[in-house]
């Protein structure tokens, strides 16, 4: 992909991989121009989001971000705090998380996941006011549906391994699956 190709995808919006009553609905800050070009979320190759999800035991392999469209099959889905695609998260006002969180928290309640997972904590607590947040499950709920704030899966979070990162992914999937059937 070029460089004009990635910055002709700036402020483009990608859907949501979505579907009613989700175990987890994964929630990343706001697409970049790699998942806004190609229409696959957590698409830019040193994103770790695909491997994490494998490595903690939420899918059976490790899908490709064109393979997107499988999760609703595990439970799982994908939206994000902000819709429009940026290069970088720190190019987003705190103004567009506030509303994203608004827009997120309609989102939530309409589908009704069992977990919303928000892969941010910093992006959590702005969009949803809450500047003690730290990662794991949160006291908010939004209807029935419980929230827990990951780390951010994008290369450039170096403080969390890959090891480390599956290992918070697991305690959610732990998590998300004591507390239902099946």
């Amino acid at each position: 992909m070029t460089p004009d190709e990635l910055e002709a995808a700036r402020d483009r919006l990608v859907p949501d991989v979505v579907a009613d009553g989700l175990r987890v609905l994964f929630c990343g800050i706001n697409p970049g121009l790699m998942t806004a070009a190609t229409g696959h979320h957590f698409a830019r190759p040193g994103n770790r989001f695909w491997p994490v999800l494998h490595a903690s035991g939420f899918t059976p392999r490790q899908l490709q971000p064109s393979e997107q469209h499988e999760l609703p099959g595990y439970g799982l889905g994908i939206t994000n705090v902000v819709a429009r695609a940026s290069a970088r998260a720190d190019e987003l006002s705190d103004e567009e998380y506030r509303e994203g969180g608004r827009l997120l928290a309609e989102k939530v309640a309409r589908l009704r996941p069992r977990w919303l997972a928000v892969a941010g904590v910093t992006a959590y607590r702005v969009a949803f006011g809450d500047k003690r947040a730290r990662i794991g499950p949160q006291e908010r709920t939004i209807g029935a549906t419980r929230i827990w704030a990951l780390p951010n899966p994008s290369g450039l979070n170096a403080h969390w391994t890959l090891a480390t990162m599956a290992e918070e992914y697991g305690r959610l999937r732990a998590a998300a699956y004591a507390d239902a059937d099946g």
